[in-house]
């Protein structure tokens, strides 16, 4: 046996995986993509081993974008499981030799059924090949395994191959980051894609609201009893003016020292300040926040499409709810 440094492994892995790349055929799975998206009924995973533990992670993946899919081990098919099977599904093999009994002798039960079948194997003309309805032939140039011989470089393959076939879908069906969302609504996934500003934003009594008159001394207390950093300046129509933030409050010190008690907010604000709509996702207040990487804000104004004041979000509160 040739022994590789690890260097060495990963070259050659990525060599195979290359290989895959360059001679998998598009026509074919562009057909099969076309398939998955037409199915009126579900579509069937399955495998041996290795390529059923591929097969039931790509059966997942095609479920949380909403094709209707499930894995279903041959075995169990063999034992009754078949009666969920008719003639509108979609039966998909993963195999690297196609030459597995387990697979092979559930064939003639699915052609009673009249479901397609359709076989993805790495090697050519082999059983399950030419029993299936269609062949995919999946490219592998040989196993990292020393001995090529266990299942080292064709799963990755598999891997690899049903994930774009996901993400092609995707983009065939036009899937939003709402829809993804509807159906995977737990998790740190979950949470990036279904919390809203709304739902994390302070409102109501809690914001610390002032007018472009106030005069500074006359707002201190607001500035510190609602604990927020910032004044949110409006006018009597709530529509924001500006914001003034604690940062602001030290430069105005350095500048102007003692006399800033007796400027009017006006004088102090920020005029153009960032601000967010209730509607749109916390992680998207969350990127606005850190979109200068060397001057990131702590607080963010929550405004309508008429700039009339909503509420506050705080990065704080952000990563208190877990979102990352």
């Amino acid at each position: 046996m040739k022994v590789q440094s690890l260097k060495e492994l990963f070259q050659t892995q990525k060599s195979s995986l290359d290989y895959f790349f360059e001679k998998v055929d598009l026509k074919d799975v562009e057909k099969l993509i076309d398939s998955i998206a037409k199915a009126s009924g579900m579509v069937f995973l399955t495998g041996v081993g290795k390529s059923g533990f591929i097969a039931q992670k790509v059966a997942a993946t095609l479920v949380s974008i909403g094709i209707k899919s499930m894995f279903l081990p041959p075995m169990n098919a063999l034992h009754g499981d078949l009666g969920i099977v008719d003639q509108d599904d979609l039966f998909i093999f993963l195999s690297k030799s196609g030459e597995s009994d387990e697979l092979l002798n559930l064939v003639p039960f699915l052609r009673n059924k009249g479901a397609e079948m359709i076989a993805l194997v790495s090697k050519e003309n082999s059983k399950l090949a030419k029993a299936c309805d269609r062949e995919i032939y999946l490219p592998l140039e040989k196993e990292l395994c020393p001995y090529d011989t266990i299942p080292t470089t064709s799963p990755e393959v598999q891997l690899i191959f049903g994930d774009i076939v996901a993400v092609a879908l995707m983009q065939k069906k036009n899937l939003t980051l709402d829809e993804f969302a509807h159906n995977h609504p737990a998790g740190e996934i979950g949470k990036n894609l279904s919390l809203k500003v709304e739902d994390l934003m302070l409102k109501g009594e809690m914001l610390p609201i002032s007018h472009p008159d106030d005069m500074l001394a006359d707002v201190l207390e607001v500035f510190t009893q609602k604990r927020c950093g910032c004044l949110l300046i409006t006018d009597h129509e709530n529509h924001l003016l500006g914001i003034f933030t604690d940062g602001d409050l030290r430069r105005a010190l350095q500048r102007h020292g003692s006399k800033i008690l007796d400027l009017q907010l006006k004088d102090l604000r920020k005029t153009t300040p960032k601000a967010i709509q209730p509607q749109k996702m916390a992680w998207e207040a969350m990127q606005l926040m850190e979109a200068d990487q060397k001057r990131p804000f702590m607080v963010l104004p929550v405004v309508d499409e008429n700039k009339r004041l909503k509420g506050l979000i705080k990065m704080h509160d952000i990563l208190q709810s877990g979102l990352r």
